[in-house]
Formats: C-alpha cells, sequence, structure tokens
C-alpha cells in the first residue's frame, strides 16, 4: 500500500468529526476560528536526504520543505518545533553548532521562530518539524475549477539534478555541479507571494513528490483531468543546457519532486493580476496548463501537439 491507501482504510474515519482535519487530503491542519495553521513532516537519513555529511546544508533543506506546506496555502509560518533522533556520531558538538547556526540563519531569512521539539537516541537519523502559521483563510487542494489555468512558481527539475550528480549519476563541469547542488539543498521559496496567492488561486501545493503526483493530489478527490503543455514547463538555462548537451529527456526531470515550489490553478480572468505580481515581486510563475473535465484522460502536450505518456508521475512513499 501507498501513503495515501493507508490514510483512507485506517485513519480518515478518526478525523470525521473534525472538519479542521481537511479529510486528512492536505498537507496542512486548519482550524478556521483560532486562525491556525498547522504542518508536520518527517525526513529520513537515507530517503529523505542522502547522508549527514553536511548537517548545516541538510537541516535547511528540512526547514524550507516543512514550511513550504504553509506557504503554499497563502499562510506565512510563524512558528517551528523540531525533533531528532540520532546517534553521537551524528549529534556530535561540532554537527550541532553547525545545525544551530543553519537554524538562526533560517529564522532570520523567513521570520520564523524554534519553539519546542524532542530529541531522542536512535541508530536512525531522522528529524520531524512542526510548522505553525495563522490565517483566516487558506487555499486547500481540491477546490479547482474546470478551465483553470495552471501555474507553476520557478524552475523544476534542478533539484533533482542535484541529487543525481551527488549520488555521481550525472557529471558536469564545477560550475554546473555546484549550481545543481546548490538547488538541491537550498530551494527557493516564494514567502513575499503567498499573501498574494489568496487573491486569485483556487488551489495549491507545493511540488515535493513531482509536478504529475502532485497536480493528481492537487485533485485527486473531484471529477477532474488536466492538460499540461510540457514546452511551457518552466526550467533553468543551466537545465536546458545540460539536457541538450547529455541528450536527457526533459520530462524525466520535471517529474521527480523535491522542488518546493507552488503549483496553483486561477481562472483565467486572474491572468493580467498574476502577471502583474509576478513582474512586482520578481517571482517567475508560468501558465502550464488547465484543468478539464473527467470526460478526457489527463494529457502531457509536447510542443508539436503529440501526447507524451510518462513512466512515473513521481514518489510515493510504498509500505
Amino acid at each position: 500500500m501507498h501513503e495515501f491507501q493507508i490514510i483512507n482504510k485506517f485513519f480518515l474515519q478518526l478525523s470525521k468529526k473534525n472538519k479542521s482535519s481537511l479529510n486528512l487530503n492536505d498537507d496542512v491542519f486548519f482550524d478556521k476560528s483560532k486562525k491556525l495553521v498547522v504542518s508536520v513532516d518527517t525526513y529520513i537519513e537515507g530517503i529523505h536526504f542522502i547522508n549527514f555529511k553536511k548537517p548545516d546544508l541538510v537541516i535547511k533543506k528540512i526547514i524550507r520543505s516543512s514550511i513550504s506546506d504553509i506557504i503554499c496555502k497563502g499562510v506565512k509560518p510563524k512558528y517551528y518545533f523540531i525533533s531528532g533522533s540520532g546517534d553521537k556520531r551524528s549529534f556530535s558538538s561540532f554537527n550541532l553548532k553547525k545545525i544551530s547556526k543553519s537554524l538562526k540563519q533560517e529564522q532570520n531569512k523567513y521570520n520564523i521562530f524554534l519553539c519546542g521539539g524532542d530529541t531522542v537516541y536512535s541508530n536512525k537519523l531522522s528529524f520531524t518539524v512542526t510548522s505553525i502559521g495563522f490565517s483566516q483563510k487558506i487555499i486547500l487542494r481540491n477546490n479547482a475549477k474546470i478551465n483553470d489555468d495552471i501555474y507553476v512558481t520557478g524552475n523544476l527539475g534542478d533539484s533533482f539534478t542535484g541529487l543525481n550528480i551527488l549520488k555521481k549519476k550525472i557529471s558536469t563541469s564545477s560550475y554546473l555541479k555546484k549550481y545543481f547542488i546548490n538547488k538541491y539543498y537550498l530551494p527557493n521559496l516564494h514567502l513575499n507571494l503567498s499573501n498574494k496567492l489568496l487573491t486569485f488561486a483556487h488551489s495549491s501545493i507545493d511540488i515535493s513528490d513531482g509536478l504529475f503526483s502532485d497536480l493528481e493530489k492537487l485533485i485527486n478527490k473531484q471529477k477532474f483531468s488536466y492538460k499540461i503543455y510540457l514546452d511551457n514547463v518552466p526550467i533553468s538555462t543551466n537545465l536546458k543546457k545540460l539536457l541538450i548537451k547529455k541528450k536527457l529527456n526533459k520530462i524525466s526531470f520535471i517529474s521527480q519532486g523535491d522542488d518546493y515550489q507552488i503549483l496553483f490553478t486561477a481562472n483565467s480572468s486572474k491572468s493580467r493580476i498574476i502577471n502583474k505580481i509576478s513582474k512586482s515581486l520578481g517571482i517567475k510563475i508560468s501558465k502550464i496548463g488547465k484543468i478539464c473535465s473527467n470526460m478526457q484522460k489527463s494529457q502531457i502536450i509536447d510542443q508539436k501537439g503529440n501526447k507524451i505518456a510518462i513512466k512515473t508521475k513521481g514518489y510515493f512513499h510504498r509500505f
């Protein structure tokens, strides 16, 4: 079973009487009366990060990927709790100093504050982060409308490229190596866009498991499909160069996740204001497709108008 089957079969019934749980089908808990937004994520060595040789960068990636769940809901994060399990080697004084320094830098960058957590001894290294924000309103999943435009912020695929370079599956110049590894460890979150999203987005999610995987989560309880124009999916100039040089397939890189960009839908009448906000904030926002009825299957279209089939739509936790 994958994680969503487990949730639906064993745990959904436990949340039925609590509307704030959002039927366990969103990335957050939202108590409207208390204006409270909460997200919880766990990160395991060997699954969510390769190793702990760079604790200062790993902890930054963990914090950013955690608060990304809050940001994509149109909310600015305020507090976080972090729990860690590890041994003396992982939690050496040298590593703890680096972790503390990185957390302080992230707090200054995103105006967040550490409020608690827990540490336990374990042979397996892991971290769990709880992020908290406050808002009267959030952008839900499963609130897309037929004919909504589909948008994504930033560029996709750089992080996955960095991961493959770290795994020595891709070799490239020292400049590109540094660029892609940096994108892997330090995803670029669009904090200034969060409040603006509330003015035009019908639904939203951050891209953690892959463009197509997360797009399907966005509409998983709605009888909708989607049409994505592959040529419109944004990638960096550096990734474009690498794909051409290595003769690699673009779709394999944009569908692997770990980008933490915001994927959202909006009415076509909002395109002008979205473009205006994109320019004023200096944030790249690309229109990549359309929400359709379920009368047709979801489609990925290339620049010649041909339908593309893909082997995997993204990452799934399977048990």
